[in-house]
């Protein structure tokens, strides 16, 4: 075969139209053979003799998209001094844009023997591990342009991409649990109809299923196992896996673009499918290993795991922040999506063994040009000393806030002394996020997201259910801030199931009326239940799939309803905190039930289950495009708690003159009242366990 020296950069596989440039990056390999691979399966072995900068690199001309390839490198195997070469193991491209296949388990896919872990294992994996694949880079974008939505108008709704469409009855069956299913018209119809501007993806790049789930019959559903930081995951293809599917997750994007939603994808970078000293060898345990991992200092054979997964990326390592940082820009210079949810971020800022919000990752993304003008959002802990880091992230970040999932529960299921700590989440926690020029859009506010109980299951159920994962209902998390209502699970009392709904639509309101960026978990608002299941990471079947065959529409029409308020009221959600003001006029008041100002000692009070909020929006603090001032209407949010009716006394004519019911949960189906002023001071009946959405009459 005819090469070509090449060239180091860029890393991986590069199709030019004429052939393709392989590099790859080890600093401890003594020799790196390329690996193609024919249509029957039959493996040529090109030597790569030119190395720059411990980067391996050759051009073959005539070779096209499409063509199967791996790398086999040589070096030390000793596990001791952390060096784990292996020549039998055929190992993926780290860069790979696409890679075709799943690894059927086997101990090939292993490099060391099971019954002598620190001795090398000859068997060749070939035969049972991916291919990575080149692809073509070539693609008609047309006109698409992303649809930059501001952070304090952003709507996120975080989907997977297989569970969402699974069973839509309007996609196509071959389309469905695909990236071109998640771009039909129904499902994007869906989503612009509810009022969603942001899609977050659970993980699409590619991903191994874990071998234990694997014997047990079930899948890594939720694709938190990356092995590809380039590669969009294949099962989600409908046209295929030799590069098909890099142009149909470009086509998803363009067409959720034109509709005018952006895409956000929750990305893995701080620990791979590879496991710990035990587990397979796929790519970067073959390549450098300790460059790659993080290995324990007095023994390195082991690796340190801040992610309860058996590893973490050593993000120590300039070629680990490299292949993080080219992922990235990746992901936005050629996918076009417009930004990153990234898992277990602690993990990310660790120096030596602290969190480090000036570790080398976040001072890369700081002065990056490309990836610092994107969506950027941490899940802020890990499981790691000191992981929990809510509203320590510098300023460009947003935040999972998940202060606001545990008190919104707490307050909702009738805990004591919750009612100061919800009126700081509805407020956007400033106490957290103020700091450091950050706005209430730091704040990304859920009440549930794919790791737990969904909206209807926490309302249904006070204890976890994972039976079907296997494990004796022993994973997953056993304190839900869930309350059942009075039933456990499944139940025909008609008062328990009326209370679940009424909940729900509860639930829905704080989350979307609260300052911050809501964050909706994918079919809360249809009602999806896993009946019980907090820990569905295993499960690909129609226990995580989305039945759209059963669709609470009482519930659709609330959560429709409440994202065209907040889309249509700027004061619902805040560019900027509230200022401080004065006592006559301040841009938000709390009130009692009897229309009285809270006071110091109210916000004590552990049995207070009721609580006002007053905003004003006549003079919000920032103007427009234009440089008009921004205007909007007062609003009165009455939250109440209790099992009991309330007559909640409304405030007196100084705050507004009259009131309007633009929406009660307790009359989910009662539509907006223009016409029925309610008097200010007059006496407004507040069903138990239910929040009242009133707009403020403005004279003239």
């Amino acid at each position: 075969m005819q090469t070509w020296p090449g060239s180091a950069f860029p890393l991986g596989a590069t199709f030019d139209g004429s052939g393709t440039n392989f590099s790859i990056f080890s600093s401890v390999a003594e020799g790196v053979d390329l690996c193609l691979f024919d249509d029957e399966g039959e493996e040529t072995r090109v030597p790569l003799h030119e190395v720059d900068g411990h980067c391996w690199h050759v051009y073959v001309p005539g070779l096209h998209a499409g063509a199967r390839y791996g790398f086999r490198v040589h070096g030390p195997w000793d596990p001791g001094a952390g060096l784990r070469l292996n020549p039998a193991k055929l190992l993926l491209d780290p860069y790979a844009r696409a890679i075709e296949g799943d690894v059927r388990w086997d101990p090939a896919c292993f490099s060391h023997r099971f019954d002598a872990p620190d001795e090398a294992e000859a068997t060749d994996s070939a035969p049972f591990v991916p291919r990575s694949v080149v692809h073509s880079p070539f693609f008609d974008w047309g006109n698409d342009r992303p649809p930059a939505t501001p952070m304090h108008e952003t709507v996120i709704y975080e989907a997977h991409v297989k569970g969402f469409t699974r069973l839509h009855p309007e996609v196509p069956e071959e389309l469905r649990g695909t990236y071109a299913g998640l771009a039909h018209p129904a499902v994007v119809g869906h989503l612009v109809d509810l009022g969603i501007t942001a899609v977050e993806l659970q993980p699409v790049h590619q991903f191994a299923h874990d071998a234990h789930l694997v014997e047990r019959g079930l899948r890594n559903f939720w694709g938190y196992n990356s092995i590809g930081y380039f590669a969009p995951h294949n099962e989600y293809a409908s046209a295929g896996h030799r590069g098909e599917q890099v142009q149909e997750f470009k086509a998803m994007v363009r067409d959720l673009h034109h509709a005018g939603l952006e895409v956000i994808l929750d990305v893995v970078y701080n620990h791979t499918a590879e496991g710990n000293h035990l587990g397979p060898t796929l790519a970067f345990k073959g390549i450098d290993n300790a460059a790659y991992y993080r290995l324990m200092d007095d023994d390195l054979r082991f690796y340190r795991d801040y992610t309860g997964t058996g590893n973490t990326l050593n993000m120590r390592h300039p070629h680990v922040l490299q292949l993080v940082m080219d992922s990235l820009r990746y992901w936005v210079t050629e996918m076009h999506v417009d930004g990153f949810r990234f898992d277990l971020a602690s993990s990310l800022a660790r120096g030596l063994h602290e969190v480090d919000r000036l570790s080398a990752f976040f001072d890369l993304i700081q002065q990056d040009p490309v990836v610092s003008q994107v969506k950027l959002i941490a899940e802020p802990w890990d499981v790691g000393d000191g992981g929990y880091q809510v509203g320590n992230f510098p300023s460009l970040w947003s935040e999972w806030n998940g202060r606001f999932r545990d008190t919104t529960r707490d307050y909702w299921r009738g805990e004591h002394a919750s009612v100061a700590d919800f009126a700081s989440c509805v407020a956007g926690s400033s106490e957290l996020y103020e700091n450091d020029s950050r706005h209430p859009h730091a704040s990304v506010n859920f009440t549930t997201a794919h790791d737990g109980f969904t909206l209807a299951d926490l309302v249904s159920f006070d204890q976890k259910h994972n039976e079907a994962n296997g494990e004796d209902n022993r994973d997953g998390e056993s304190h839900n801030r869930s309350w059942n209502c009075g039933a456990e699970g499944p139940t025909d009392d008609p008062d328990v199931v009326a209370l679940r709904r009424r909940q729900q639509r509860n639930l829905l309101a704080t989350l979307l009326l609260a300052q911050g960026v809501p964050m909706l978990l994918a079919g809360d608002e249809l009602g999806r239940t896993q009946h019980g299941n907090n820990n569905a990471y295993c499960q690909d079947s129609e226990l995580t799939w989305q039945d759209w065959s059963s669709i609470d529409e009482e519930l659709l029409g609330v959560a429709r309803r409440l994202l065209a308020l907040r889309r249509a009221h700027p004061v619902l959600h805040r560019r900027r905190w509230f200022g401080v003001g004065d006592a006559t006029d301040p841009e938000v008041a709390w009130f009692r039930p009897d229309g009285e100002q809270m006071v110091g000692e109210d916000w004590d009070a552990g049995f207070a289950k009721a609580l006002g909020c007053y905003l004003d929006g006549r003079h919000l603090p920032w103007v427009d495009l234009r440089g008009e001032p921004v205007t909007d209407d007062q609003f009165l949010l009455l939250f109440n708690a209790d099992a009991g009716e309330l007559c909640w006394r409304l405030p007196d004519a100084g705050w507004a003159p009259a009131w309007f019911v633009e929406l009660d949960t307790a009359e989910p189906n009662a539509p907006p009242d223009g016409e029925s002023a309610i008097p200010a001071g007059a006496e407004l009946a507040v069903q138990g366990r239910s929040v009242v959405v009133l707009r403020g009459r403005v004279d003239g």
